[in-house]
């Protein structure tokens, strides 16, 4: 997922939720910078911070690598 995606995911559920910027970066415990840079798409927005916005939206991330797989079924075999 691109940061511009993950932007518009964010502004959308942040509008649906009725929240100014300000409510949602109180809510989160960041500047409402940070949240005008995840919903504008820029790349260099801290992860701790990303990710106390995203809990306070009910947006979880999944992560999938084909190394992870191959470890979920070596696991699997033990």
């Amino acid at each position: 997922m691109i940061p511009e995606e993950l932007g518009k995911i964010v502004f959308s559920h942040r509008k649906k939720s009725g929240l100014t910027q300000k409510q949602l970066a109180d809510l989160a415990g960041v500047g409402k910078t940070v949240v005008f840079d995840i919903e504008k798409g820029k790349a260099t927005v801290q992860m701790n911070s990303l990710l106390k916005v995203l809990e306070v939206l009910n947006i979880t991330v999944e992560l999938k690598s084909p190394v992870m797989k191959q470890m979920e079924l070596h696991n699997e075999e033990r």
